[in-house]
């Protein structure tokens, strides 16, 4: 009976064993099967302008191609558009300086590259014929966002359509400093972060003995070069030549074939996808577009002087509607700063081209009258 109850008592142990292992592996197992929890990203006004890391401002500058000598020459470089953001990728300045004689007619299609950048636009006349068309080639810079853009207008010789550079594009980009910028300007820096090497001991070799050099002759069969072998300095040795001047230092050289280390951003990359236009569309007069379309203030001077008039005045309107620049093209000169004033302060709703989002160009038109 007591032997029974002995096995009774090993039995129920085992099962109590068995139960609690299988628990425990069904847990591990749910554990390994579960994906990661994925943390959303937010999307910044920095990457919707189709730029990688940290960019603080980006100053964009257009140079013309003129022919000196049967070669193109850049042309006295025009500022464009000057653009910050803060660390957060929101953007806190946007100021665009419209080019003389560059508005641009009829309607526009576009085609993109891989990675989204233009690389082709075709001008047609309101009828559908083409009026003109351009291709673009650009350079970038280390984290991939373009430095340089040419743009190359379609031509017609006897050789067929050809295309010829007439304009290049510079953005000057700048960057926050932070520790992924650091390991990216300093790739030495971020392979020794990502694998460290084990220093190997050095040894110290023993102190050279003063021997007397055996005498050889020429015609000696012993007479061989012995290998020569160089002593590993010492620590006192590398100190005293650091403190005398600089040390040459030879690096051993790193296959191309050897991968190199990825860095991540704290930032991910925007996907490819088309890039905003740089260059804006003509709009006409957008008196009838405005979303909010504030009266200008009437000069107290051009009150007592009696100064009545129409001011045109040209802006540019960012992809978001808002007014960018603006510059009174014609009127009273006594009304032409009000009119700027206003027109600052004026909404319009998007503009799409192709499906993206564009710069407008276009004149509102501001009527002073004097009430009788």
């Amino acid at each position: 009976m007591f032997r029974m109850f002995n096995r009774l008592c090993l039995i129920t142990l085992c099962l109590m064993v068995l139960n609690a292992a299988a628990s425990a592996q069904t847990n591990l197992t749910a554990k390994a099967g579960s994906a990661p929890a994925t943390a959303p990203v937010v999307e910044t006004d920095r990457s919707r302008d189709g730029l990688i890391g940290p960019v603080r401002r980006v100053r964009t500058e257009v140079a013309k191609l003129l022919t000196a000598e049967g070669r193109p020459q850049e042309g006295k470089h025009q500022v464009v558009e000057v653009v910050a953001y803060d660390l957060k990728g929101n953007k806190i300045e946007n100021q665009y300086f419209p080019i003389a004689g560059a508005t641009l007619t009829g309607k526009e299609v576009y085609k993109y590259d891989e990675k989204g950048n233009i690389s082709e636009m075709t001008m047609l006349n309101p009828d559908g014929t083409l009026l003109s068309k351009e291709m673009y080639k650009y350079e970038f810079d280390f984290l991939g966002n373009w430095s340089k853009m040419t743009t190359s207008v379609a031509m017609v010789d006897s050789r067929g359509i050809t295309f010829e550079p007439t304009e290049v594009t510079y953005r000057s980009i700048m960057y926050y400093l932070d520790e992924n910028m650091v390991r990216m300007v300093t790739p030495g820096a971020a392979s020794a972060a990502t694998n460290p090497q084990p220093m190997a001991p050095v040894a110290t070799a023993p102190a050279p003995v003063n021997k007397p050099e055996p005498k050889t002759t020429a015609g000696s069969k012993n007479n061989k070069k012995a290998p020569v072998v160089a002593d590993l300095p010492s620590a006192s040795t590398s100190a005293a030549k650091l403190a005398s001047g600089p040390v040459d230092v030879k690096v051993q050289a790193v296959s191309t074939s050897q991968q190199m280390p990825v860095i991540a951003l704290d930032e991910p990359p925007p996907s490819p996808g088309p890039k905003p236009i740089l260059k804006p569309v003509s709009g006409g007069v957008l008196n009838g577009t405005a979303m909010l379309l504030p009266p200008p203030l009437y000069p107290d001077a051009a009150k007592r002087m009696r100064t009545q008039g129409v001011v045109s005045v040209d802006v540019i309107l960012d992809e978001t509607g808002k007014v960018v620049s603006a510059n009174a093209s014609s009127g009273p000169a006594i009304l032409r700063e009000a009119a700027v004033a206003a027109a600052l302060k004026a909404r319009f709703s998007p503009t799409k081209l192709s499906g993206q989002p564009v710069k407008v160009a276009g004149v509102i038109n501001y009527k002073f009258a004097l009430v009788p």
